[in-house]
């Protein structure tokens, strides 16, 4: 069910969904695992304080406010064996008991307060309790491992000293870290089972990247049933795919040789006839048909099986530019000192990048090409002076057999796959072809593929 919110409410909820949302698989999975995660220690730990831990410090504290009452007014009423008290004390409770007199009890009190830091809780509310008459604080010493306390009665001051671990229960500290630890135990095996689940998508999709790049990644399916389904039905399909194009590049080979036989003899038959208007017209039908079949050869020759190597565009654009070295048309060149190499199948760029020069050296006087790259992708841009192509025509011409009539139609042109051939190439380097308005008048093609 979808909720349907006001427009600012949902571009506000996109921009933090694309800004703090993970974009991985793993990292999104995680999120979903620790954020329950944490939930549920907080909750826990906030439970444990406010129940058990609560109730037992309150105890506690209760406890040990009950053994110094029992012992001051044990000593009030046999102050002559306060000695003996103090022992019993000390050997029954671990309590400490020293009595100052009204003369003595205040520069007790302060060199206690000056010299420790003074605490409140449990510990005090159960002192005011158990003595309503008497002034009561307490301090903690010794990297608070120690507790002091100070009773001021009518008569004197009693000074307690004890561990802190009578008024705090330690327990909490191994039940917080048995819920960290096991919380980090779970996390690791999450973090370890869910990497190798995320690796597997990864190199899936890196496989299928590569396919479609005619890049044949070995992979082998792991990891979950539907992982491993994904990638057994990738490679069942990829051998499916490679199956089709070997097939249907067998049969283009035998169509090319049983129709080029047939048009090499019609053609030598009508060489052999009296030279007229009739027997040209002939002859020029049958070599448009040699044309368009060399043509549609080209086109489907770019799914064969070339294998994939590493290719210097820029070695490759300057021999292309070699061969219109003797035109009249101005050939200008420009590239930067990056990469300018990358993975593909040499003879099928080669192929592409010339159809797109030679169409701009055929239908301008000015040809400007550039190569550029940076760490992720490479462009190259060709661009001419000529008529170029309208825009309501750029999407057309990238379909097999189109022409433009006009300036480019038959007569002037070829069969109509030159940029059906090439956008071909490219896309199955997983690069992108562009026509616009070039800075010169004519057309302006932009070609990137990525590194």
């Amino acid at each position: 069910m979808h909720i349907n919110y006001p427009e600012k409410v949902e571009n506000v909820m996109r921009y933090l969904k694309l800004k703090l949302l993970p974009k991985t698989l793993f990292f999104r999975t995680m999120l979903l695992i620790f954020i329950p995660l944490i939930v549920v220690q907080v909750v826990s730990i906030i439970a444990y304080f406010n129940g058990s831990w609560g109730k037992v410090g309150r105890r506690l504290s209760d406890n040990l406010s009950a053994n110094m009452a029992f012992v001051v007014q044990l000593t009030e009423k046999n102050p002559d064996k306060f000695l003996e008290i103090r022992d019993l004390a000390k050997q029954n409770y671990q309590l400490d008991v020293e009595y100052f007199d009204n003369d003595t009890k205040h520069s007790e009190m302060n060199r206690t307060s000056r010299n420790n830091k003074m605490v409140t809780g449990f510990f005090e509310n159960a002192l005011r309790h158990d003595f309503p008459d008497a002034v009561t604080s307490t301090y903690l010493t010794d990297g608070r491992s120690v507790l002091i306390a100070l009773i001021d009665t009518k008569d004197g001051l009693f000074r307690f000293t004890t561990s802190t671990k009578n008024i705090f229960s330690t327990s909490v500290f191994g039940f917080i870290a048995w819920m960290i630890g096991t919380s980090l135990l779970l996390f690791v095996v999450s973090a370890l089972f869910l990497r190798v689940q995320a690796r597997s998508i990864k190199q899936l999709a890196e496989a299928a990247e590569d396919f479609g790049k005619g890049i044949d990644t070995p992979f082998k399916p792991y990891g979950s049933s539907e992982v491993r389904k994904a990638g057994i039905a990738f490679t069942k399909m990829k051998e499916r795919i490679n199956r089709q194009i070997s097939e249907r590049t067998q049969m283009l080979a035998g169509v090319s040789h049983d129709l080029r036989t047939p048009l090499t003899r019609m053609k030598l038959q009508l060489a052999m006839l009296p030279k007229n208007e009739d027997n040209q017209e002939f002859i020029d039908d049958i070599t448009e048909m040699e044309k368009m079949l060399d043509g549609y050869l080209a086109f489907v020759s770019g799914e064969g099986g070339e294998p994939n190597t590493f290719v210097d565009m820029n070695e490759m654009i300057l021999s292309i530019l070699n061969k219109f070295r003797n035109s009249k048309t101005m050939i200008r060149y420009s590239t930067n000192d990056q990469v300018s190499a990358i993975q593909g199948r040499e003879q099928a760029l080669k192929r592409a990048i010339t159809n797109i020069i030679s169409n701009a050296f055929y239908y301008g006087k000015t040809v400007a090409v550039s190569l550029e790259s940076n760490s992720r992708k490479m462009e190259i841009a060709v661009e001419d002076d000529g008529p170029g192509i309208p825009p309501d025509k750029r999407e057309d011409v990238f379909k097999a057999f189109y022409r433009i009539e006009g300036s480019r139609n038959k007569e002037t042109g070829g069969v109509g796959l030159g940029l059906s051939i090439a956008k071909d190439v490219i896309t199955s380097h997983g690069g992108t072809i562009e026509l616009g308005d070039s800075s010169m008048g004519g057309l302006r093609v932009l070609i990137s593929i990525p590194l």
